[in-house]
């Protein structure tokens, strides 16, 4: 069965996505569902506060500092944090308070690790399915991102729009699947991915967002000759060098 067309969508467009505000609470009678969407909120609130660099990885923070800093209530809060801590982004600690994880070697490795096992299937049938248009059009805005940022340092607010690229890219190749539990366990290693480009010896640079973007180009290259074999093995040499560049060797 073909793939359904995810249209020309640019990179534009997936930046604002990523940007995306959380949304408001909707007030109901059911104490209930309104606890629900308390913690959903709540565990929104951290993720935006630890990706947009206000909790700092390895840090140990109380459940009160949480509660004004996210500004929920203290239930909903127990309730995402331990969602959270089930999700890997953090440890709680019964009397020494919430520790956000740090990111290391091991954790580098276990994720790309498991990127790799999720998305070779997932490259194989967008590069045998995905209609040419789609495939071309991301060629395209792989080339201007390229062009925006190559040979020169990233502005203030450049680093979050160009890793949303990134993600989002392999995000679409996943999507392929149209598999719920693949997309779980994937959202899972994209928030693992976020959490090590946070750490100083990960950080993103633009010369690391050009090579990406260029390997990207490669697989893309071989799906636009429908080689799924030759999209495998480029996606593989990425995340090699991908977790070789993380690791400070380029």
């Amino acid at each position: 069965m073909p793939m359904k067309s995810v249209s020309h969508v640019g990179f534009d467009a997936l930046i604002a996505e990523a940007a995306a505000p959380d949304g408001g609470v909707r007030t109901g009678p059911d104490a209930d569902r309104e606890q629900g969407r308390l913690s959903d909120l709540a565990h929104r609130r951290f993720r935006k506060a630890l990706f947009d660099g206000r909790l700092e990885p390895g840090a140990t923070v109380s459940q009160s500092d949480l509660v004004k800093m996210l500004d929920v209530p203290v239930g909903p809060l127990r309730d995402a944090l331990r969602v959270l801590q089930a999700e890997g982004l953090l440890t709680i600690h019964a009397r020494s308070g919430i520790e956000i994880r740090k990111p290391d070697l091991n954790l580098l490795r276990h994720t790309y690790q498991m990127r790799l096992i999720l998305e070779r299937p997932a490259v194989r049938l967008f590069a045998e399915a995905a209609p040419m248009a789609d495939i071309e059009a991301l060629v395209e805005a792989h080339h201007k991102a390229i062009a925006m940022v190559d040979g020169r340092d990233f502005a203030d607010d450049e680093p979050p729009a160009i890793e949303a690229l990134d993600r989002r890219f392999h995000m679409r190749l996943i999507g392929a699947l149209a598999n719920p539990l693949v997309d779980t366990a994937y959202a899972q290693s994209q928030s693992f991915v976020r959490l090590i480009r946070m750490d100083r010896h990960f950080r993103y640079s633009t010369v690391i967002a050009v090579r990406t973007f260029q390997e990207h180009i490669a697989i893309l290259e071989a799906m636009r000759h429908r080689d799924s074999v030759a999209a495998e093995a480029a996606l593989e040499a990425h995340f090699t060098k991908a977790m070789q560049r993380a690791m400070g060797f380029f």
